[in-house]
């Protein structure tokens, strides 16, 4: 059996009228086609970063002006560009094979489900710890499924064990994909970094690994924060074990490539302070709102410590609004948690509503901070409190999108946006509060009346919270006049 990514029909894909296609990666210029079509999200994810690696690799935009004026498809040139890189790209056989090692491993395969994040490692299947991991799904794998596991591992490596390096964003990153809403070429286009076309010797595997068996890093070439390797990356040494039907096994070895310093394009990074290392974002279980766009999907106060992804950053010289999809998984060490996948708004406003925009989330953390407060004599701290905390969140959603509308047309929706932040906070309260209140202890009843005082007053401008939530909002608090001293 044999596959070649480039000449081959191997990726599945959805189409407009509804019907299914299996294409070469040439054919995503093609029009009708919707998106890709795998069995798992974190697959089509990664199918989308694959196809813009490949545009990069082939064929990329040397200026934003030359992204505009390519950007209706072209399926031909697409065709005659990857051409070339076609050797490089054979999943099996002899000679260099894809996103696997030069070398011909040695070593008993392990089951093909490693390369699933959601897989359990040997220790977490020996121990019988896999609840919410999961061992022995497949047992085989034909090779375009393989080949679409095993570019989504390397991209997203976790921690493996010693020596078993991560991705060079980590484990599970934070994904962040323009999607105009025109199908797969748009989303596509819309994310590729300009650059310049590369040749086959540039991947990593058409040469020996970059072994980091002493703590050896890889940098980014030519003092440049990535090039075509960010999107093919090889954290891992891995050779695929197959037979007539398809892929049983991988073997592995420590000591890949350790990527240092790298800035993926389709990742938002952060830093502790000005000057420091920057740092892929990760996602956080759960669900993604509007709570966790700053540094996302909009920039935060502190711009010097957050950069939205590249790919981002570009639009804003491409085009106008947009969805975003943003994925990825949420990863407790090497423990996958959740995986994340939501389209998000990406806006277009101005300056001043910009800072409108994050300082209504800055004021809704704040407002968040105080209802947790103020729950404490009703509820145990911890998990108890923190669910409050995510049901505020998730019930102001809907407010707080309908206020991004206002600002899009110039409105000021600051005020609005303060009296829904009290009516929730003060509705989530009194529905823990009030029910048995009347068979409490005095003195209980009284610590709970006077946390709901003090949460009514944090809305009113009041104390320290309510301090926070006015500047957030750029309202002037309440001016406290002091005590008369008597004569």
């Amino acid at each position: 059996m044999t596959l070649n990514l480039i000449d081959d029909p191997w990726i599945p894909v959805l189409c407009e009228d509804g019907t299914r296609w299996v294409i070469a990666p040439w054919q995503m210029a093609q029009p009708g086609i919707l998106r890709p079509d795998w069995p798992r999200p974190d697959l089509n994810i990664a199918c989308y970063e694959l196809l813009i690696g490949l545009v990069f690799l082939a064929d990329p935009p040397a200026s934003n002006g030359e992204w505009q004026r390519r950007i209706a498809p072209d399926p031909d040139r697409l065709k005659q560009k990857l051409a070339t890189f076609a050797p490089a790209f054979n999943l099996l056989g002899v000679g260099p094979r894809f996103l696997q090692d030069l070398e011909l491993l040695q070593g008993t395969p392990n089951p093909i489900d490693m390369l699933f994040m959601d897989s359990a490692g040997a220790n977490t299947a020996s121990n019988n710890a896999d609840l919410i991991v999961h061992r022995g799904r497949y047992a085989k794998l034909d090779l375009p499924l393989a080949a679409m596991a095993l570019y989504a591992f390397q991209a997203h490596a976790p921690s493996g064990g010693a020596g078993n390096r991560t991705s060079m964003r980590g484990g599970g990153p934070l994904v962040t994909l323009v999607d105009p809403g025109d199908g797969l070429w748009s989303l596509v286009w819309a994310n590729i970094p300009c650059g310049a076309p590369s040749v086959p010797a540039s991947l990593p595997w058409m040469k020996h690994t970059r072994i980091s068996d002493k703590g050896q890093q890889a940098l980014p070439p030519d003092g440049r924060v990535f090039d075509v390797e960010a999107f093919f990356g090889m954290p891992r040494r891995l050779r695929l074990v197959g037979d007539d039907t398809g892929i049983v096994g991988v073997i592995q070895k420590p000591s890949g490539t350790n990527y240092a310093l790298w800035k993926h394009p389709l990742s938002p990074y952060y830093r502790m302070k000005a000057g420091a290392e920057w740092l892929p974002k990760h996602p956080r279980a759960g669900r993604f709102g509007y709570r966790n766009w700053l540094g996302v999907l909009s920039r935060e106060a502190r711009s010097e410590t957050t950069e939205l992804s590249l790919s981002l950053r570009d639009w804003a010289q491409r085009g106008g609004e947009a969805a975003v999809l943003v994925a990825g998984w949420a990863m407790d060490n090497m423990k996958p948690r959740d995986f994340v996948l939501s389209a998000q708004p990406l806006l277009d406003l101005s300056v001043v509503a910009e800072d409108m925009l994050v300082g209504m989330i800055l004021a809704a953390e704040a407002a968040a901070v105080a209802l947790r407060e103020a729950l404490a004599p009703i509820l145990a701290g911890g998990e108890a409190r923190e669910a409050e905390r995510e049901a505020f969140f998730s019930a102001t959603e809907d407010q707080f999108l309908t206020h991004v509308q206002a600002l899009k047309v110039g409105a000021d929706p600051r005020a609005a946006w303060l009296a829904d932040l009290r009516r929730q906070a003060l509705t989530q309260f009194d529905a823990l509060a009030v029910p048995g209140l009347d068979q409490r202890e005095t003195d209980g009843i009284e610590r709970i009346v006077k946390a709901r005082k003090h949460l009514a007053g944090a809305f009113a401008g009041y104390g320290r919270q309510g301090r926070d939530i006015f500047e957030q909002l750029g309202i002037d608090p309440p001016v406290v006049k002091k005590a008369r001293t008597s004569a």
